[in-house]
């Protein structure tokens, strides 16, 4: 079981190729780093195929700022958006996003992270990732999880902000 929050970039398991590909290419440029990009997605594309694998399920929060920050040029953005349109209908993930306007927030935005069988946690920071298995830690991150998803909209009204935000790409 995965449970995934972001409030800043699609998450990994999401990314297409052009989108992964335009983040890496600028966090390669900000650190200051060897380019290894072209690596990087393919081994990133590579792992998506866990969406596809039976017996694993994935529950995925992204902040609808995710769908409208602009990673990439409009056509990778807009292909992005189409293919997290397409992964709704996998049988084995639900995505819910987090409205621009959900009222009374009982949690705020935080950084990104992911619960793996809800027994560890990995969160993402600017130069690190850590790894939660303290288990009065991970229920912090369980109790936070479980609020933003309730303030997360799902079906066709995640598919509605997803469709405004390719919609609202200039072209």
């Amino acid at each position: 079981m995965f449970k995934v929050y972001v409030s800043t970039v699609m998450p990994g398991l999401l990314q297409t190729p052009g989108y992964a590909e335009a983040l890496m290419s600028a966090i390669t440029e900000f650190r200051e780093t060897p380019d290894d990009v072209d690596e990087a997605v393919k081994a990133r594309i590579n792992r998506n195929r866990l969406l596809q694998s039976a017996g694993r399920q994935f529950t995925l929060l992204l902040e609808e700022a995710v769908l409208r920050y602009r990673i990439g040029d409009n056509q990778v953005m807009a292909a992005q958006l189409g293919y997290l349109l397409s992964v709704t209908a996998l049988p084995n993930v639900k995505l819910g996003v987090i409205p621009f306007r959900a009222q009374a927030r009982p949690m705020w935005t935080v950084e990104a992270f992911t619960v793996f069988d809800n027994a560890r946690v990995h969160v993402e920071l600017l130069s690190a990732q850590v790894t939660v298995t303290v288990p009065g830690e991970v229920v912090v991150y369980l109790r936070a999880f479980e609020r933003l998803a309730g303030l997360a909209v799902y079906g066709a009204e995640a598919h509605a902000l997803i469709t405004d935000s390719i919609n609202a790409l200039d072209y």
